[in-house]
């Protein structure tokens, strides 16, 4: 806004622009000051709330719960063109305009024949975690409490085999958002009852993204299962070989998406790469998927929150889980 005022020819007093500016800095370092505030109270709380889910037993959450709400870099997801597998994820910085995206997918597939997409993410599970910044409380704790996990789990076989396979990435990407949503109900509910009727969470494609804006939802579309019956149809596709067929239809289905309010940008092998993975919901980018059910029914099949998380955290294979979930 500030470089409009400036560029704009019908404005003749840049000393306009210059008060507005020293007033956003202003506003930008208080609210710098109450976020470290923001920051210890909400890693107090949640920290609270996991002692009281009994997930840490000592009396304070380990590895400690430190976060920081900052700017977050982009990642460039790369996945094959005949089977939707993510190949490679490499970080970005947060600053890149989107017409440096859109020249970088065109250069990976049109050089590289690979789909490629950039995706914004909502946590780093580094340390302190690094978190997006956003107005939506319950969200914010959903994320901080989805890279704690992910740090617990770093501790544990689960989350040290992450990189392993696909299935494991899975493994450790739906027990986090699990985890997070439930962490994320619970704080609100011992802190934050007068939220309980106003919070939603949209859906996990439409989380921390820069690229699209807030959908305008229609009763009569159901995104989750309209993505999900997506996936089936393309992994359908992939299977006879029909990568081109399946490339249009993608796009086909992303202007479907469009006209029902949620902006995609790209829809491709890349996009269900990345949220494919996060098969917490039974409809999903993850499409028929069987990790995801398989850890949502350990899940059920767990008598607590904190019973699930430790369990899970021990596994390192599939197969552990696949016997663990079906097993009655």
């Amino acid at each position: 806004m500030i470089s409009e005022i400036y560029s704009d020819p019908q404005i003749t007093s840049p000393e306009e622009a210059l008060r507005f500016e020293n007033k956003l800095s202003k506003i930008s370092h208080l609210l710098n000051m109450q976020k470290q505030i923001a920051e210890s109270v909400l890693q107090y709380q949640i920290g609270q709330t996991l002692k009281t889910l009994g997930i840490t037993n000592i009396g304070t959450p380990f590895p400690p719960l430190l976060f920081r709400t900052t700017k977050l870099p982009n990642q460039l997801i790369i996945s094959s063109r005949d089977i939707i597998k993510q190949e490679k994820s490499v970080s970005l910085r947060a600053d890149i305009t989107l017409k440096e995206i859109i020249n970088l997918e065109n250069d990976v597939e049109e050089n590289l024949n690979y789909s490629a997409l950039v995706v914004p993410i909502g946590g780093i599970s580094t340390y302190p975690t690094m978190v997006i910044n956003t107005m939506d409380l319950k969200y914010l704790i959903e994320i901080v409490a989805h890279e704690w996990i992910h740090n617990y789990l770093t501790l544990r076989p689960l989350g040290i085999r992450y990189t392993a396979s696909p299935v494991l990435r899975t493994m450790n990407e739906t027990t986090a958002s699990i985890g997070g949503s439930e962490i994320s109900q619970a704080v609100i509910e011992l802190f934050y009852r007068d939220l309980i009727e106003t919070t939603q969470i949209l859906p996990r494609t439409f989380q921390a993204s820069f690229l699209i804006q807030k959908p305008i939802k229609l009763q009569s579309f159901d995104f989750s299962k309209e993505m999900y019956q997506t996936r089936i149809a393309v992994d359908e596709l992939l299977a006879e070989g029909k990568i081109d067929e399946a490339e249009q239809f993608m796009e086909s289905q992303r202007l479907h998406f469009w006209e029902n309010g949620y902006q995609i940008r790209k829809l491709n092998q890349a996009y269900f790469a990345f949220h494919g993975a996060y098969a917490d919901e039974p409809f999903s980018a993850a499409g028929k998927d069987p990790v995801g059910d398989d850890v949502r029914l350990f899940r059920e099949r767990q008598t607590s929150l904190a019973s699930f998380i430790k369990k899970i955290s021990w596994m390192y294979n599939y197969n552990q889980l696949r016997i663990a979930a079906r097993t009655y």
